[in-house]
């Protein structure tokens, strides 16, 4: 046999060997890792498992359920009364409804005056911002008993009641810059400062949102149900 040959040979048997230990060194080092990886994903469900199972945190989203509940349910109320929304309503009616809220926005407008018109559209937005502020209107030519009593001389006339109470008042434009072009949030923050409207925060709404969706994802999934069981 030629020695070349055989030499050659055994170098790549010496080879061969040499590279199926690396490839069974590389399979073991996978496995290792897929092992561990399992074991993480294991110990990270059963850690889940026991948060959900945590009686403290169920408190609290019970708590929270609960608060958003009781938020939505006062908001409720006051819409009964009224709220929510911008009204009028007649000279009839006007000693019922500023006696009936804790706090009431009263624009005594005429329907021809251009600034009764702007003030309108503000006020009409900020209504249901606002829920637990009653906001109305009337008509200052059908209420002329009213208009006498309550000293109304210029128009527009924003009063702002208090327990059935006129507490301050909006003459004209005087607190919003005497020009036609105040923003809604201009009149919302002189309101605030007035104590009529409360700081809104935007977690509020957010909550508010999120109660009512859940109710909403509770009533799909109870007509699944129903569905199913026909």
């Amino acid at each position: 046999m030629d020695p070349d040959a055989v030499k050659s040979t055994l170098s790549n048997l010496a080879f061969g060997n040499v590279l199926a230990a690396a490839a069974r060194d590389y399979k073991k080092e996978v496995l290792a890792n897929e092992k561990a990886q399992s074991s993480n994903h294991v110990n990270e469900e059963v850690d889940l498992d026991d948060l959900m199972d945590d009686p403290e945190l169920e408190k609290l989203h019970a708590d929270r359920i609960a608060a958003l509940k009781r938020e939505v349910e006062k908001r409720e109320a006051f819409k009964r009364k009224g709220h929510g929304e911008y009204r009028e309503v007649s000279e009839g009616d006007f000693l019922g409804e500023v006696t009936t809220s804790e706090k009431v926005i009263c624009h005594f407008y005429h329907k021809e005056f251009y600034r009764c018109k702007i003030m309108d559209k503000h006020l009409k937005t900020l209504a249901p911002r606002h829920v637990d502020t009653k906001f109305i209107k009337v008509d200052a030519e059908n209420a002329p008993f009213f208009v006498t009593k309550l000293a109304i001389k210029t128009l527009p006339c924003v009063l702002l009641f208090s327990k059935g109470i006129a507490m301050d008042r909006l003459v004209g434009f005087q607190d919003l810059g005497t020009k036609d072009d105040f923003t809604t949030t201009k009149l919302e923050n002189v309101l605030i400062k007035k104590g009529m409207l409360s700081k809104k925060k935007k977690e509020e709404d957010d909550e508010d949102a999120e109660y009512q969706e859940s109710i909403r994802r509770s009533v799909r999934s109870s007509e699944n149900l129903d569905s199913d069981s026909d």
